[in-house]
């Protein structure tokens, strides 16, 4: 009502209800958009792994989404995404028209992506559709190129600087946790370095430059410092919370009859039968054979099913942690793929000034967050089932790692001034994790169709921003 009110008495353009009613509609179905497509991108290892089902997943993003897009999303937007071209230069009709247009061409390019469950840049797909307007509106030489071989860079750096830290940690992870004699054991003794280095990278991603509506923008060397005491008291709790679960663990192994008494020495090499044949496989030593078997013993292998078990119990609960970051920060961030547009447009509607910069009213983070809580609900399940299970196998090891070399990878080149795309970055994880096992290990077919829906989501984007452009232009001008 806030909106029809000025429109009606305040527009300063011809057609500015009708305008303004559009610029409302096509900025809620983009913001659907982005919760059917891109928040399966914080959720979609917690459900590949069976860390969270489909529903618990659905209820935790949503509420982290919303909490994110209203509460810390940005009040200030740039009304041209990236800055791709400079909207002062030109008449306000136009520049509506092209924002209208931008936002209704980016939503039905994602809406495609997700049918198909390619997990695609939304920041990306609005970028193609402003360079589109923009080349009609100022020209080819309008656009600020040096932009977008920004972004054609980040279809490189960021799946393989989110493949690469994720191969990296999973790595870690399997050779002093999951690979050894003992790894429940292992897990208590380094709970508290992988807190400490959680909390950090975490805590480093919402304080430095993070959250300036909260003034959570310190400098580098105080987020350091911030960051690292945070790790520390982390780290701390972590270590009693480790041996509430030791002594859990012990006293369940003794329940169930799997606790052995007496240390065994290491007895036969033994390789897993799917694992023979291969090359630089190392076998592992098991205990003594049972007596009148050809088998090592059954409580061992008992003992180390149920520690396997526990170890990625822990793993889940710090998964479903790194989860929930991640969609309040994509809460936080991408909401302003749907409302900077339309805040822009509604603010031209009002002033037919076009400035760089327009404040975005609470009224529409609320109406973004809801855009992006009922797509999540309604078509979210399409690419969460291709982050989680269609590249490669996860576990919630695999997908806490995945997680956590995604968040590192966007605090360090998004710092660093790099470029780098969310989602690419996720989804490279998750490729790196699945590399670490072997090739064999990845879903090749559908990591060609994702790279190719990369590769042409800033051109279709351009295409339909043209094309509606056109369309709108016609009508509200002629």
């Amino acid at each position: 009502m806030e909106l029809l009110h000025f429109a009606v008495i305040d527009s300063a353009i011809p057609h500015g209800t009708i305008l303004a009613v559009l610029a409302i509609v096509f900025g809620f179905y983009m913001a659907w958009s982005i919760g059917a497509n891109d928040v399966a991108n914080a959720i979609g290892t917690s459900v590949g792994s069976k860390g969270l089902t489909l529903k618990q997943a659905l209820l935790v993003a949503a509420i982290m989404e919303f909490c994110g897009s209203v509460f810390v999303g940005s009040h200030v937007s740039e009304t041209v995404r990236s800055g791709m071209f400079d909207p002062t230069k030109y008449e306000a009709l136009p520049l509506v028209l092209g924002f209208i247009a931008a936002l209704l061409s980016a939503a039905i390019w994602l809406q495609i992506a997700t049918y198909y469950g390619w997990p695609v840049s939304t920041t990306h797909s609005i970028v193609g559709s402003v360079i589109g307007v923009g080349i009609l509106i100022g020209g080819f030489y309008s656009i600020r190129w040096e932009k977008v071989i920004a972004i054609v860079l980040s279809w490189v750096t960021s799946p393989i600087s989110g493949g690469f830290v994720a191969f990296v940690m999973i790595r870690i992870i399997q050779r002093y946790i999951l690979n050894s004699k003992h790894p429940l054991r292992q897990m208590y003794k380094f709970i508290p370095f992988i807190m400490f280095y959680v909390s950090f990278v975490l805590c480093l991603a919402m304080v430095y430059k993070g959250m300036p509506k909260f003034k959570l923008d310190l400098s580098l060397p105080k987020a350091l410092l911030v960051s690292t005491i945070i790790g520390l008291i982390s780290a701390g709790l972590s270590i009693i919370w480790a041996r509430k679960k030791k002594e859990e663990h012990d006293r369940e192994r003794i329940e169930k009859n799997i606790e052995l008494t007496e240390p065994l020495e290491e007895g036969i090499p033994f390789v897993k039968k799917e694992l023979r044949g291969k090359d630089d496989v190392k076998p592992e030593l098991r205990p003594p054979l049972a007596p009148g078997s050809e088998l090592p013993s059954k409580l061992w292998e008992h003992r180390r099913q149920f520690e396997f078990e526990k170890v990625e119990h822990v793993f889940r609960n710090m998964m479903v942690a790194s989860a929930c970051f991640l969609a309040f920060s994509h809460g936080a961030n991408d909401v302003a793929n749907a409302v900077g547009p339309m805040t822009a447009a509604l603010d031209l509607i009002k002033s037919g000034i076009a400035g760089l910069k327009a404040q975005i009213p609470v009224w529409v983070l609320v109406l973004g967050a809801a855009g992006i809580v009922v797509g999540l609900a309604t078509w979210g399940y399409k690419v969460i089932e291709t982050i989680g299970t269609k590249i490669t196998q996860l576990t919630p090891s695999r997908g806490f790692a995945a997680n956590i070399a995604a968040a590192t990878t966007i605090v360090v080149a998004s710092r660093l001034g790099l470029p780098i795309s969310t989602t690419h970055t996720l989804v490279g994880a998750v490729m790196g994790i699945g590399l670490a096992r072997g090739i064999e290990y990845l879903n090749l077919r559908v990591i060609r169709d994702i790279v190719i829906s990369w590769l042409v989501t800033v051109p279709i984007g351009a295409i339909l921003g043209i094309v509606f452009y056109k369309i709108l232009h016609l009508i509200f001008i002629g």
